[in-house]
């Protein structure tokens, strides 16, 4: 396996790790606020890390996708983007902006609630960089 592939490799593994602990976060959030007996936070807890899951998902697709377009032109004086991937990360955050509303608006899912459930991904990744440091690579 050349150094490439291994860094590809172990990528992969924090990309995965960082999906998987987004849910699980979100879940271990949501379970702690039903304890509390908060089951509207519970709720916005859980919905907030699975769009934040969903964010990542789309945000690695589309950086892949980007990566693939700038290979496949390498060499090239001006590399061009496709237009596509603008529309696409814009199009995202559109999507979850319009998820958190419909919640709000008609589930009465208190919104701050949502909002740090979204911030399950910044915890996932950074319990990952932690594992990383940790358990390096080699």
């Amino acid at each position: 396996m050349t150094e490439a592939e291994a860094k590809q490799s172990a990528g992969t593994l924090t990309e995965r790790r960082i999906s998987w602990l987004t849910l699980l976060i979100g879940a271990l959030a949501g379970a702690a606020s039903l304890a509390l007996r908060h089951r509207a936070w519970a709720v916005g807890l859980i919905l907030g890390a699975a769009l934040a899951w969903l964010n990542f998902r789309w945000l690695r697709r589309g950086l892949d996708g980007l990566m693939l377009a700038s290979t496949a032109q390498q060499g090239h004086a001006k590399p061009k983007v496709p237009l596509v991937s603008y529309a696409l990360a814009m199009l995202r955050y559109a999507l979850i902006g319009l998820a958190v509303y419909v919640i709000f608006e008609y589930l009465h899912i208190p919104l701050a609630s949502m909002v740090v459930g979204l911030c399950a991904l910044g915890a996932a990744a950074i319990t990952a960089s932690v594992y990383e440091i940790w358990h390096p690579a080699e």
